[in-house]
This record gives structure tokens, C-alpha cells and sequence, in this order.
């Protein structure tokens, strides 16, 4: 008899440490693939954002036309001064998702998404998740431009303030307006279906809100997608002849030329340089490879071009984020490949 007793105290002893320190998941605990990151972040105890704002629908229709269309009608039914004579903020942004992998930078990737998907290869970031960032023009751009980028770097409306005035050439925004675009912004925050949580961090997630272990459950979510767009800037290659000694891939070559370069540089496109499909187009690309000059993609595409009296619009540069070396090779090879056509 003692005997038993014996083994049973030891099955609850064990029971008991199993059990220890666990805490059962309630339905309430449970995260929806449908529930905002944001919010989970602060029923965590993160901090709202300055641009965290309450929104109806007519703000987000306005949000929505001012970044699609650079214009929108005013609560009193009055239309509203174009924001930009040459651009609308879709000229250098999506909107929709670019990275499979939201912890990641990887071009390729990046390039063979947006090949799946028909999205524009463009130089800004996606608008997608943007409220979910925690800097906006940072690391390099910060580096070279300075005071000028200083408000913005921190502030997700002082850079669609800097957006609109020195990027897209316009004018400075109206609160009402900036307050639409966040609006809309808010429409395109992460949600946790986008983050792509293995099942085991998943787990982690319900049971840290379970215990009330608010630290983790921002460790969690914090650690499946990146609070901001790095941005590396590059220099041109000493020698244009030899590039950056790179095999080009003119098959991806053919993917950057029609989503990336075709975007603003088509007939009635944002540009007035056209780049069609015709043999003289990558006959001149060809030409002007190696001149020292706006003309050769080297410098297009590393150093952009600036702004100037009589001609405002200009062309932003590629970071090596948006189009590394070897993608630039590719774009290289196509040009050739079609040039000898």
C-alpha cells in the first residue's frame, strides 16, 4: 500500500511540473490572421505613433485620391490644388505588398515578385505597412542630405511633407490632406496573416498575451517584419566599360527594363525620355553606356539626376536595396543583347 501511495505522489509530483508555469489560452488570447499588428502592439503597451489618427471612410477615399491621382475633393465638395505638376506618389511607390519575406532584404526576391505579381521595380518603398515603420528616410539618406531629411527621418508625416515638396517637386500639404493620406495609409497596415509566423512563434504569441507577458508579445511581432526600408547608396564603377564585373542575366534584364525603367519613361509616361521597344531605344542605352553622364544608366541609376531652373522634375536613385550591382548588370545585358538584335 505504501507501496502505491508512493508512486502516485511522485505521478502528481511530476503532474505538478509539467503543469508549472503554464497558462491555459483562452478564446480572448487567440490571434486572428485578420487582427492589425498595430493594435496587438498596443494592447502590448507600445506607444501610439504621432500618425496613429481615427478615420471615416470619406478620409480614406480622399487619402486614396490624393496618392493615386495627386488631386481629391475637399469635405466642402471643392477640388484641391494638384500636389505635383510632374508626379503623383505612385510615380516612385506601390502600394501593395514588394517582399516575400518582411524580415529580409533581398532584391532578387524582390525582383521575382514583383515578376509574378506585375508590380512596378520602383526606387521608393512600398506604401504598404508604411505605418508600421518606425523611420522613414534613413541610413544614407540621412548621411547625404542632412538637415534636410533631419524632420522626416522620425516623422512619418514630416516625409510626405518632404515627399511632396522636394521629391515630387510640389508643394508643401494641407493638414486636412496629410490627415487623408494617413488615413488611407492606415487601410494598408500590416496584419498578422502578413507576417508568415511559424506555427512554434505563433504559440509563443498567444501564450505570452495569455500570461500577460507583454515584453513578448512585442518581441514576437517585432521580430517578423522590419520597422524600416534600409537604404544603402552607391557610386557609379570606375571603369563604365567593365561595369561591376558581373555575368548580366538579360532575362531579368528584360523584367527591370519593362517594370522598373518603362514605368515613367513610356509614351505619356511621367518622363519625357521614352523607352520603347524599338532597336533604336537600346541602340542609344547602348551608345551612351559608358559616357560620363546622365545619359549612361550607370549614373542614372546610382546618382539620379537633380532638379534644375526650368526643369524641376528629376529622376531618383536606385539604393543598392532597390537595385544591386548585379541587377544593374542584367539590365546592361538585356540593353545589349536587343541593341545587336
Amino acid at each position: 500500500m505504501r507501496q502505491v501511495l508512493l508512486t502516485i505522489g511522485a505521478l502528481m509530483a511530476l503532474i505538478v511540473l509539467i503543469t508549472a508555469g503554464t497558462t491555459p489560452v483562452s478564446p480572448s488570447d487567440r490571434v486572428s490572421a485578420e487582427s492589425n499588428v498595430a493594435e496587438l502592439l498596443f494592447e502590448a503597451g507600445e506607444a501610439q505613433p504621432d500618425h496613429f489618427l481615427s478615420y471615416d471612410e470619406a478620409d480614406v477615399k480622399r487619402g486614396y485620391e490624393l496618392i493615386h491621382n495627386g488631386r481629391t475633393r475637399k469635405a466642402n465638395g471643392k477640388r484641391s490644388k494638384s500636389i505635383s505638376k510632374f508626379y503623383s506618389c505612385t510615380s516612385c511607390h506601390n502600394v501593395q505588398r514588394e517582399d516575400p519575406n518582411l524580415t529580409t532584404v533581398d532584391p532578387d526576391a524582390r525582383l521575382a515578385y514583383a515578376m509574378d505579381n506585375q508590380l512596378p521595380y520602383l526606387q521608393g518603398s512600398t506604401f504598404w505597412g508604411i505605418v508600421n515603420r518606425e523611420t522613414w528616410y534613413n541610413d544614407d539618406y540621412v548621411l547625404k542630405y542632412g538637415d534636410l531629411v533631419k524632420d522626416a527621418e522620425h516623422s512619418l508625416e514630416e516625409s510626405i511633407q518632404l515627399c511632396a515638396e522636394y521629391c515630387a517637386q510640389g508643394r508643401r500639404l494641407e493638414a486636412w490632406e496629410i490627415n487623408s493620406i494617413l488615413a488611407y495609409y492606415w487601410t494598408l497596415q500590416l496584419k498578422v496573416a502578413d507576417l508568415d509566423l511559424p506555427d512554434e512563434d505563433l504559440s509563443r504569441l498567444e501564450k505570452a498575451r495569455a500570461q500577460g507577458n507583454d515584453e513578448q508579445v512585442i518581441a514576437v511581432l517585432k521580430a517578423a517584419y522590419s520597422q524600416k526600408s534600409p537604404a544603402t547608396f552607391s557610386k557609379v564603377p570606375d571603369d563604365k566599360t567593365e561595369g561591376y564585373d558581373y555575368q548580366g542575366r538579360p532575362e531579368l534584364g528584360k523584367a527591370i527594363y519593362e517594370l522598373s525603367c518603362q514605368h515613367c519613361h513610356k509614351p505619356y509616361g511621367v518622363s519625357d525620355l521614352v523607352l520603347d521597344d524599338a532597336k533604336y531605344s537600346f541602340e542609344w542605352l547602348r551608345k551612351n553606356m559608358t559616357d560620363h553622364s546622365q545619359l549612361s544608366i550607370y549614373h542614372i541609376i546610382r546618382e539620379g539626376t537633380y532638379s534644375e531652373k526650368g526643369h524641376k522634375e528629376y529622376m531618383p536613385l536606385y539604393t543598392l536595396e532597390k537595385m544591386p550591382h548585379h541587377q544593374l548588370e542584367d539590365l546592361r545585358s538585356y540593353i545589349e543583347q536587343e541593341a545587336s538584335r
